[in-house]
Order: structure tokens, then sequence, then C-alpha cells
């Protein structure tokens, strides 16, 4: 992520501390040499809405989150806190998953309070810790469930062309009676097919797509330079159809999407208005572009952590080397990466069925 990008997440940050308890600013400022800043972010949505709650469920008499004190922390029940977790699952909707990073959230900040944080008479913010109590919800699955529960939203090795070329020309044809449509994909097309064609052939994360300066890219290498989880910088390679399309859209970003010299970014939102600005592509345009393009294809689970799956299955099939796409895919661990020789046991299957024939 470059200077500007994290600067804007920055100052979305301070938004949203602005209307939290002062405590809550103590514990991100603590965490801001450690934590990323699209995770602190995170973490400030997931105490807006406990504080929300708080007072909507009458925990506090005071109506606004700024003026919440630790005492109504400290002497939350486990009873109530579950009601919390409730609330989340049934009210909001939340999976297991989102409630145990929610809840995360929670501990880490409770934590804080009581074990990091102190008075002026070094005493703990708060005594006791509700949240040290609460067990996260026990979300285990084997690495063959998680990759038969993948395998209907990934592309195989004859989709990824097909749904290459429907991005660049098809979906142009598809809306051709929607003059604002068509004319609004001829302007991008070379733009958004360069995006799907760089994670097909890469693999790369969304923020790792999204975060990409002009400078970060070797195109003699076929490699970019990104910034891993954990803030760790890494050159990944990108196929030989991602660097083509990639050059494609270079030629037309200068003169269809007139950039200021300052603006590095790859990829660019084009103005919107008479007075728009260039800004960089964000995450969640990238999602919509390309929830856009599966749903028109007939693929609408695709996603773009889809067509990461997508890559890495197919890299696993043609080279059946796991430390290798461990590394391209930016895995910490090896066993997260071996999800993907679960997706590639059709050709196993067949083979113990055939023994019955």
């Amino acid at each position: 992520m470059d200077k500007q990008a994290k600067l804007h997440l920055m100052g979305r940050i301070d938004d949203k501390l602005s209307e939290l308890p002062w405590y809550v600013t103590e514990f991100i400022d603590s965490k801001k040499r450690k934590l990323s800043a699209s995770t602190l972010l995170n973490y400030c949505h997931d105490y807006i809405i406990f504080f929300d709650w708080l007072i909507t469920e009458n925990f506090t008499t005071v109506q606004k989150r700024t003026e919440i004190e630790l005492s109504t922390l400290e002497t939350l029940t486990i009873r109530e806190t579950e009601s919390f977790l409730s609330f989340l699952e049934y009210q909001l909707g939340n999976n297991k998953l989102t409630i145990n990073r929610k809840l995360s959230s929670l501990k880490s900040l409770f934590d804080y309070l009581q074990n990091k944080a102190e008075t002026i008479d070094l005493k703990p913010y708060i005594q006791r810790n509700v949240m040290a109590k609460m067990d996260l919800n026990a979300v285990k699955e084997s690495q063959e469930t998680i990759a038969n529960r993948m395998e209907g939203k990934i592309l195989r090795e004859n989709d990824f062309e097909a749904f290459r070329v429907f991005v660049a020309y098809d979906y142009g044809e598809l809306n051709k009676t929607n003059k604002r449509i068509m004319n609004f994909h001829q302007f991008n097309r070379e733009r958004d097919t360069a995006i799907i064609s760089l994670i097909l052939g890469s693999g790369l994360r969304l923020s790792e797509v999204s975060g990409i300066n002009l400078e970060d890219l070797d195109l003699t290498k076929s490699s970019v330079r990104v910034t891993r989880k954990g803030g760790k910088e890494q050159y990944v390679y990108f196929s030989s159809q991602a660097s083509l399309d990639i050059e494609n859209y270079l030629q037309v970003r200068e003169t269809r999407y007139t950039p200021n010299k300052n603006e590095k970014y790859l990829f660019i939102a084009a103005p919107v208005g008479r007075k728009g600005k260039n800004r960089r592509l964000t995450q969640r345009s990238i999602e919509k572009l390309v929830e856009k393009y599966a749903t028109a294809f007939g693929k609408p689970a695709l996603t773009v952590h889809s067509l990461r799956h997508s890559f890495a299955t197919r890299y696993h099939i043609e080279n059946n080397d796991v430390p290798k796409l461990k590394n391209q895919l930016g895995h910490s661990s090896i066993q997260t990466t071996m999800i993907y020789t679960h997706l590639t046991d059709d050709q196993m299957r067949n083979a113990v069925n055939n023994m019955d024939k």
C-alpha cells in the first residue's frame, strides 16, 4: 500500500475514532505500529456496532458513544455479552467466522484495558474483563471440506480465456442496446480486462491489486512488487497473457484517464461528473467490477477471492509444486496452500470409480 492510500485509510480511522470513547482511540494508537490500517479500520467498525448495541439495549444511560464509561464495560455479565453475540448472529445475520472476528476485536480492546493500559496511580483501566471469559465459535473444517465448498465457485481451465474474452468484448456486445452501459464498458474495458487477467494470472489478493503503483511493475520480467500480509514486500510473477493485457491498458491509460504526474497508481477510477477527479480504483470498486462481470457471465458466485482460488487450482494442476505455490500466494503456512491439492482430487476419484467397471 502506498503512502497516499495509507493516509486515506488513516483519515477514515480518525473519523471513526471521533465517534468512539477516548480509551478506544488510545488502544488504536497503541496498535498503529503493529497492525495494518485496514485491520484498524475494521476494529473501529466493530466497536461502533458494539457501543451502539450498549446504548440501544440500555446498558448505559448516555446517548453518545463517546460518553460510554469504562465502568459500563467492566460490569457487563457473561449472559449480557452472549446476548450481543446472538444479536450479531440473528439480527445482523453474521456467520460464525464473522462473529469470531468481531469478538476477537473486542477481546483485544478489553485485554488492553485490563492488562496494558494504566492510570496515573498505575492501576489497570478495568479490573474485570468479561471478554476473556467468552469462547470463540468452534469453526473446524477439514481442508477437503473447504475445498468442496470452493469447488463450485472457481473457474476451471477452459473458463479462464472465456471469462477474459467476455470482459474484454462480449459484455459490451451483450449490452449494445443500452448506450450508457456500452459506452462505460468501452471506456474501461482495457483496464477491467487487465485487472481480471492479472488476478487469474497471478493469484494476487484484492488489496494487493488495488495497491499497485506504476513503479511496482516490471513488464520485462512479468512481475509486480506488492505488500503482503504482515507488511512484507515481494515480487510476484504473472502470466504472459496478463502482461499483454496490462500493456494494452497502459497504452490508453494516459490519454483516456489523463492522470496527473503525481497519480502513479496503476488502476484508475473513471472521473465522475464534470468536475470529477481521478483516484485509485478502490478495493470495493474492484469487488463490484468483478461481481458485475461474473453475474453477466452466468457465474454470480465468482468473486475476487475465488478468481485467486482459480489461479491456485490451475497452478497446482499444471505444476504440482506446493512450496512454490505457497510463495506465489503469499501464504504464511503451507497447510493453507494444501487446500488446493484437495481441489484437484478428481483424477484420483475417477480412478477409484473406474475399478468397479
